[in-house]
């Protein structure tokens, strides 16, 4: 059986992903010749082929298949590791990559962030917007380290710890009918104007932990990015929004905003910082999850 080495996976990856051997040569920066050497001693040793060839196309054998995933989780991770060493070489602890999977949650984690720098100096934090990273995905790719998010998927190799406790509420200006009540039921929404954030309705806290299971849509449904905007448009009678309390009570006084709890039980909801399971016993990464906790009663 022939040994697999690092440029076998780049090899596969990079024929899958530009198509040809000739245009997988010029990105490894090898002679065509030496990469087909290299992938024909490869599957002598092996005893089977990598690919079909069908004219000039290449199409992974099932053998192909298998390496290629392989070479999808593990280059990431190789380059990760570099990078670490790298790092460590430098004298520097290494860097704390979070990916933000929650609008809200940006003014949260700042309050995190800041006594975080302060302890640990020598980590290299740098936060990432949901449009620049996908997700789940991203910590298996080693392109993030931590998931900030209120909706945790469990998947083998993840862990995803709680560390805020908060409560949806919804938001209303000053003079909506509405203000000073002790909560709203669904079908007081019917008329209304839902200001979200822009995210799929099924992963909208108003929509599945209130609405949608009164059989109940709101008028309107209107979609704004940034938290600022949709208190200004909530404050100017636009319409409502749902956020978590401590945000508009925080925000009230640069906004004439009011919450309302949805429905007389409430909807509660947690943040969740999810990381590989690998990576648990970092210590900065560990750290990072501490502090985090205890901020989880300083909503204000």
């Amino acid at each position: 059986m022939g040994t697999l080495e690092r440029i076998h996976l780049e090899i596969i990856r990079a024929v899958e992903q530009r198509g040809s051997l000739t245009a997988a040569a010029e990105k490894l920066h090898l002679t065509q010749s030496a990469l087909s050497h290299t992938v024909r001693k490869l599957e002598d040793q092996l005893g089977l082929a990598i690919w079909y060839r069908e004219g000039r196309s290449l199409r992974p054998t099932q053998a192909g298949e298998y390496l290629l995933a392989a070479a999808n989780r593990l280059l990431p991770q190789l380059t990760h590791t570099e990078e670490r060493l790298g790092q460590f070489a430098q004298g520097e602890r290494g860097s704390l990559r979070i990916g933000m999977e929650c609008h809200p949650c940006y003014q949260w984690l700042l309050k995190v962030v800041s006594p975080y720098l302060a302890q640990w100096p020598d980590v290299d934090v740098d936060v990432k917007q949901k449009f620049q990273f996908g997700g789940i995905g991203a910590l298996f790719g080693y392109e993030i380290d931590m998931l900030v998010t209120p909706d945790p998927l469990y998947k083998p190799g993840l862990t995803f710890e709680p560390v805020f406790d908060y409560e949806q509420v919804l938001v209303v200006g000053p003079q909506h009918p509405l203000r000073g009540a002790e909560y709203v039921l669904p079908r007081q929404l019917s008329d209304e104007t839902l200001i979200t954030y822009p995210v799929a309705i099924e992963r909208l806290d108003i929509f599945n932990h209130f609405l949608t299971p009164a059989g109940i849509a709101p008028k309107r449904h209107k979609i704004i990015e940034t938290t600022d905007i949709m208190l200004q448009m909530v404050a100017s009678g636009r319409g409502v929004a749902a956020l978590p309390r401590w945000l508009v009570e925080e925000q009230s006084t640069k906004f004439d905003v009011a919450p309302v709890k949805l429905g007389s039980k409430g909807v509660d909801k947690q943040i969740f910082l999810g990381f590989r399971e690998v990576d648990a016993d970092i210590d900065y990464l560990r750290a990072f999850v501490d502090l985090a906790r205890t901020h989880r009663d300083k909503r204000q």
